[in-house]
């Protein structure tokens, strides 16, 4: 993957039920980043509490794209990369907002 692909992208839906029994489609998301090889490369956000630990991305191939899959019912998410211990936004992502730590958080819309 190249740096000009997106960091992000749907593959699959599928459905789950709220309190109420009404059912809310949830999509496969995969998130993407480049990081030197060998690195420690989480993703974390309003999905997950911001837990960097709960969704630790892989390098399949060993080249320094890693990724990971998380489903999440339509709604807008704030999220940022943990690699090696440093958060940093989403370089591909283009839609950010600021946080209350004084930095930037990568924003992410599921429709």
């Amino acid at each position: 993957m190249n740096k000009k692909e997106k960091s992000t992208k749907v593959v699959k839906s599928t459905r789950s039920s709220t309190k109420e029994g009404a059912a809310v489609k949830k999509k496969r998301h995969v998130f993407f980043i480049q990081a030197e090889t060998g690195s420690t490369v989480s993703v974390a956000g309003s999905f997950n509490d911001w837990k960097p630990n709960d969704k630790i991305m892989k390098d399949k191939n060993g080249e320094g794209t890693f990724q990971c899959t998380v489903l999440l019912a339509p709604g807008s998410y704030q999220y940022k990369f943990c690699i090696n211990e440093t958060w940093c936004i989403d370089p591909n992502n283009p839609k950010f907002t600021p946080n209350d730590m004084g930095t930037l958080n990568s924003v992410l819309d599921i429709e």
